[in-house]
């Protein structure tokens, strides 16, 4: 009875008591070994292997529907959490349709915009997920190469389901993979050839600076600040 009551005054007094984190976060883990099983390092996605594990992507789709991050999430958690889904429900998307080759095959162009997702008794699109919730809350760039389109010019889907421990790491690291591909970018110190990205989001590049300011914190190769700059053709073949 002493050490029940001494553990009590012990977690009332760092808080414990009142904000266990396990509580208002899920597991990921479901989401997590799908991807190391059907994406390769690389980010070829196996959509016939995802169709043959539908329970199983179903199974956490559902999961993510019955958790809802509330204000007792951290940032971490709450940001994992949507990047997961919009990639989740992407794949949940491309197999409604298949067979396809283009996601631009869907709702005639428009499959950002159609209102498939439930969660928490709320319907969302997947423009509502990574616009109305993850730009428009984090204001944080590196959210451009975590979401994934399922097409061959996106930044690759990640093999491995976003966590909230360690969530600026995976962060930094899909950036600078992203940044330094040159199928995806073809960068020399007086000219570059990036992402349409780049354009489509200007805005969000140059919150602190210029494009090429943030291209120069990922780059290898060290961009003069008075490069050409010219935007590659985007590829919307499925990226598998």
């Amino acid at each position: 009875m002493k050490k029940i009551i001494l553990l009590f005054f012990i977690s009332l007094f760092t808080g414990s008591f009142f904000a266990n984190p396990t509580i208002s976060t899920i597991d990921h883990s479901l989401w997590d070994a799908l991807l190391k099983k059907h994406v390769s390092a690389g980010g070829n996605v196996n959509y016939d292997g995802f169709k043959s594990s539908q329970a199983e992507l179903d199974s956490y789709l559902t999961l993510l529907k019955e958790n809802v991050p509330s204000s007792t999430w951290s940032k971490e958690e709450t940001m994992a959490y949507w990047i997961n889904a919009y990639n989740a429900f992407t794949i949940k998307l491309i197999l409604n349709h298949s067979p396809i080759n283009s996601i631009m095959k869907i709702n005639n162009g428009k499959a950002w915009d159609l209102v498939f997702i439930k969660i928490g008794g709320k319907e969302y699109s997947l423009n509502n997920i990574e616009h109305d919730i993850l730009r428009a809350k984090y204001k944080d760039p590196r959210i451009h190469f975590a979401v994934n389109c399922a097409s061959v010019s996106c930044p690759k889907l990640r093999n491995r389901a976003f966590t909230a421990t360690g969530l600026n790491q995976q962060l930094e690291e899909m950036s600078r993979s992203f940044v330094n591909n040159s199928s995806k970018n073809s960068i020399s110190s007086d000219h570059i050839v990036v992402s349409q990205l780049f354009n489509w989001y200007k805005g969000d590049f140059t919150m602190q600076g210029s494009v090429i300011d943030f291209l120069n914190k990922y780059s290898k190769t060290k961009i003069n600040s008075d490069a050409s700059i010219q935007f590659k053709e985007y590829n919307w073949n499925l990226n598998k």
